[in-house]
């Protein structure tokens, strides 16, 4: 199985900011979610994470309590935003917003486009799969790459990314152990 985790809140999460490779740390919300996530998810075999300091911090905590060490894997970064990083939605240009919500190969400028988002994610869960079908595989990461896991365990497109959302601290559980993917959880709090 899957545990898919998004990190605990940081400040720039909560004042509604696009937060993609800028590397804030937990804020003290997100240090009692991280813990809350950790004692839920006691005793994974597994726990892979982004290497950005939020997603790390959840994960060690996760780690610690299930005893395993925490594996760094780059394809399960954020989104990098490029130039929009740590800005608020209002200073982007409405053109430029438009064009990303229509157009998958969009992207940011400076940034990267959710195709290569997903793209990339799609590939680290191939390379995790025969490990989470024998066990639980946690992956600590961020909202995007999050819904680009979902969108894989359904077998659709990744413009459903636009059609959800996916909280701090949110567990997502997706089943690999029947030959192909099946969503089992979305959005669970701990």
């Amino acid at each position: 199985m899957f545990i898919v985790v998004r990190h605990g809140r940081t400040r720039s999460n909560a004042a509604g900011l696009f937060l993609g490779h800028a590397d804030p740390p937990l804020d003290v919300r997100g240090e009692a979610q991280a813990d809350a996530v950790a004692a839920a998810l006691e005793g994974a075999s597994r726990v892979v994470t982004s290497p950005l300091q939020r997603a790390v911090q959840t994960a060690e905590r996760i780690a610690a309590r299930s005893g395993v060490p925490v594996e760094v894997d780059r394809r399960f970064i954020e989104l990098d935003y490029g130039e929009w990083d740590e800005r608020p939605l209002a200073d982007v240009d409405p053109g430029e917003w438009a064009a990303w919500r229509s157009d998958l190969a969009f992207a940011p400028p400076g940034g990267e486009s959710l195709h290569a988002l997903g793209e990339r994610v799609r590939a680290g869960l191939d390379d995790l799969v025969e490990s989470a079908r024998r066990s639980d595989v946690v992956i600590v990461t961020h909202v995007s790459p999050l819904k680009a896991a979902i969108a894989w365990s359904l077998g659709v497109g990744d413009e459903v990314a636009w059609r959800m959302f996916v909280e701090p601290a949110a567990i997502c559980r997706i089943d690999v152990g029947r030959g192909i993917p099946s969503l089992h959880s979305f959005g669970e709090r701990a």
